[in-house]
Protein backbone atom coordinates (compact mmCIF):
# COMPACT_ATOMS: atom_id res chain seq x y z
CA UNK A 1 0.00 0.00 0.00
CA UNK A 2 1.30 3.41 -0.86
CA UNK A 3 1.81 6.06 1.80
CA UNK A 4 -0.59 8.42 0.02
CA UNK A 5 -3.40 5.87 0.15
CA UNK A 6 -2.76 5.18 3.82
CA UNK A 7 -2.92 8.92 4.49
CA UNK A 8 -6.35 9.15 2.84
CA UNK A 9 -7.64 6.11 4.71
CA UNK A 10 -6.44 7.53 8.04
CA UNK A 11 -8.02 10.90 7.36
CA UNK A 12 -11.29 9.22 6.44
CA UNK A 13 -11.26 7.20 9.63
CA UNK A 14 -10.50 10.32 11.67
CA UNK A 15 -13.67 12.00 10.40
CA UNK A 16 -15.82 9.35 12.11
CA UNK A 17 -15.58 11.58 15.16
CA UNK A 18 -17.62 14.22 13.31
CA UNK A 19 -20.49 11.77 12.94
CA UNK A 20 -20.23 10.97 16.62
CA UNK A 21 -20.41 14.66 17.47
CA UNK A 22 -23.54 15.04 15.36
CA UNK A 23 -25.19 12.10 17.09
CA UNK A 24 -24.16 13.48 20.47
CA UNK A 25 -25.63 16.91 19.79
CA UNK A 26 -28.87 15.32 18.63
CA UNK A 27 -29.07 13.25 21.80
CA UNK A 28 -28.36 16.29 23.97
CA UNK A 29 -31.06 18.47 22.48
CA UNK A 30 -33.54 15.60 22.24
CA UNK A 31 -33.11 14.76 25.91
CA UNK A 32 -33.36 18.42 26.87
CA UNK A 33 -36.58 18.91 24.91
CA UNK A 34 -38.04 15.74 26.37
CA UNK A 35 -37.23 16.87 29.89
CA UNK A 36 -38.37 20.43 29.27
CA UNK A 37 -41.75 19.26 27.99
CA UNK A 38 -42.20 17.00 31.01
CA UNK A 39 -41.15 19.63 33.56
CA UNK A 40 -41.12 23.16 32.08
CA UNK A 41 -40.26 24.81 35.39
CA UNK A 42 -36.89 23.03 35.55
CA UNK A 43 -35.91 23.80 31.95
CA UNK A 44 -34.36 27.16 32.78
CA UNK A 45 -32.06 25.59 35.36
CA UNK A 46 -30.78 22.99 32.90
CA UNK A 47 -30.17 25.30 29.94
CA UNK A 48 -26.64 26.24 31.03
CA UNK A 49 -25.72 22.56 31.26
CA UNK A 50 -27.19 22.01 27.79
CA UNK A 51 -25.00 24.75 26.31
CA UNK A 52 -21.91 23.39 28.08
CA UNK A 53 -22.60 19.88 26.78
CA UNK A 54 -23.11 21.27 23.28
CA UNK A 55 -19.81 23.15 23.42
CA UNK A 56 -17.85 20.11 24.63
CA UNK A 57 -19.43 17.83 22.03
CA UNK A 58 -18.72 20.24 19.18
CA UNK A 59 -15.15 20.76 20.42
CA UNK A 60 -14.54 17.02 20.17
CA UNK A 61 -15.95 17.03 16.63
CA UNK A 62 -13.74 19.94 15.62
CA UNK A 63 -10.76 18.17 17.19
CA UNK A 64 -11.37 15.09 15.04
CA UNK A 65 -11.63 17.32 11.96
CA UNK A 66 -8.32 18.93 12.92
CA UNK A 67 -6.69 15.50 13.18
CA UNK A 68 -8.06 14.54 9.77
CA UNK A 69 -6.71 17.73 8.20
CA UNK A 70 -3.33 17.24 9.86
CA UNK A 71 -3.17 13.73 8.45
CA UNK A 72 -3.97 15.02 4.98
CA UNK A 73 -1.79 18.10 4.78
CA UNK A 74 1.08 17.52 7.20
CA UNK A 75 4.38 16.31 5.88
Amino acid sequence: MEAEAAKFIGAGLATIGLAGAGIGVGNLFGAFLSGALRNPSAADGQFARLIFGFAVTEALGIFSLLIALLLLFAV
